[in-house]
């Protein structure tokens, strides 16, 4: 609690000087190329970051290029190599999409520039004692990331096919083993399965507590024990007998809208709505969440130590805090992918652009409320080498 009230008073203390020095770095920034590496795995994504390339562009005169990516890992490896190196200026990268583990990574090894995100003048349309904003998989922020977007482990159902949908672990167990192959996860180190594991481990271990710790290697097998024993139940049970998985969400996706799966997720809680308005699933479907709640984080961007264009990143991140970047962003027709702005801190006109975001298969705000904090970062790599010496084929 202590360091939390800390990090919330600096937040504020920083602030106050930030539009001191924010015309300065506008012009610093003017004529720069800013190398933003994020993942490029959707096609929505892809069209926002070119609609704010393009806004940066005409409003700052700051060239967005989007270096398409498919893990983040790599590019933190990339940065550590020119570190190593001396490449301590010019580097490859200006602006990554990050969270968790790549930024505790990044962070320990002193690769990333600032901190810096309190000067950005959007940061004070977000609420500063929101913890979600300070802590990333419970690691300090700290100034070296700026909030781009909340997520949350999103369950979802055809109506259509499921009378009721099964609220927690268990309970899909118990409706696979009447309804079996109708429910699968993509294999970790996938994103989504790794996830969907450290869901299944919140809701299998004696004490969750000890997830907001550094993992124990030593108590490792004994505390994951049951986690294992429920996953040897479930594979049988699932899509193709667990013998394969699906390749992510959007496989997922499409075997839900062509009848193969009736259970699916995302870690985007406006995803199945989003689909819905895209024609890519049906109007019957519906999102939930377990009954304990669900995984949820926030998704950052990170500047690296040696970007020669750390102005033109900021005036980036910025603008993506930005009312209209970030409600063009939460829009269903476009990404859908919720905003970190506090509303309350919005004048009535910015709230306006939030208006008419949701359908039938948006999450209530009850749902929406029932946030499980990520565990420590450092429980990945235990927890996906062990899924694979155990499940890899």
């Amino acid at each position: 609690m202590r360091l939390f009230l800390v990090l919330a008073t600096a937040f504020i203390s920083f602030f106050s000087h930030a539009n001191d020095n924010w015309s300065d770095i506008e012009k610093q920034a003017k004529g720069q190329t800013v190398y933003f590496n994020a993942w490029a795995g959707a096609d929505n994504i892809n069209a926002y970051i070119r609609w704010a390339g393009e806004q940066v562009k005409q409003r700052y005169g700051v060239e967005l290029e989007h270096v398409k990516i498919t893990d983040t890992a790599n590019v933190v490896s990339r940065i550590l190599a020119e570190k190593v190196s001396g490449r301590t200026n010019g580097g490859s990268v200006d602006l990554v999409w990050v969270n968790g583990e790549n930024f505790r990574a990044l962070k320990e090894a002193k690769l990333l520039y600032g901190p810096f995100s309190q000067y950005l003048p959007n940061l004070a349309l977000t609420d500063a004692n929101n913890p979600a904003l300070l802590y990333d998989f419970t690691i300090p922020v700290e100034g070296y990331e700026s909030p781009w977007g909340g997520a949350q482990l999103t369950f979802y159902y055809d109506g259509a096919r499921i009378k009721q949908a099964p609220a927690s672990m268990q309970a899909l167990l118990e409706y696979l083993q009447q309804s079996p192959g109708l429910f699968s996860y993509p294999a970790p180190p996938s994103f989504y399965g790794t996830t969907f594991v450290k869901q299944a481990l919140f809701e299998t271990i004696d004490d969750t507590e000890q997830l907001y710790q550094p993992v124990n290697k030593q108590t490792f097998d004994k505390v994951t024990s049951k986690l294992w024993a429920y996953l040897e139940q479930l594979h049988p049970l699932m899509w193709r007998r667990g013998q394969s998985f699906p390749s992510g969400s959007g496989q997922m996706q499409q075997l839900l809208n062509d009848g193969e799966l009736s259970i699916a997720f995302s870690f985007n809680p406006n995803d199945p709505a989003a689909a819905i308005e895209q024609g890519l699933l049906p109007d019957s479907v519906r999102s939930y969440v377990h009954q304990v709640g669900t995984v949820g984080n926030t998704h950052f961007l990170a500047i690296p130590f040696n970007s020669d264009a750390s102005a033109g990143a900021m005036v980036v991140a910025n603008f993506l805090l930005s009312p209209e970047a970030q409600a063009r962003k939460a829009d269903l027709t476009y990404w859908g992918d919720p905003s970190v702005l506090a509303l309350a801190k919005l004048s009535e006109e910015q709230q306006q652009f939030f208006a008419g975001q949701q359908n039938q298969a948006s999450l209530s705000a009850e749902d929406r409320a029932k946030v499980l904090g990520e565990p420590h970062a450092t429980w990945v790599a235990l927890l996906e080498a062990e899924w694979l010496r155990r499940y890899s084929r």
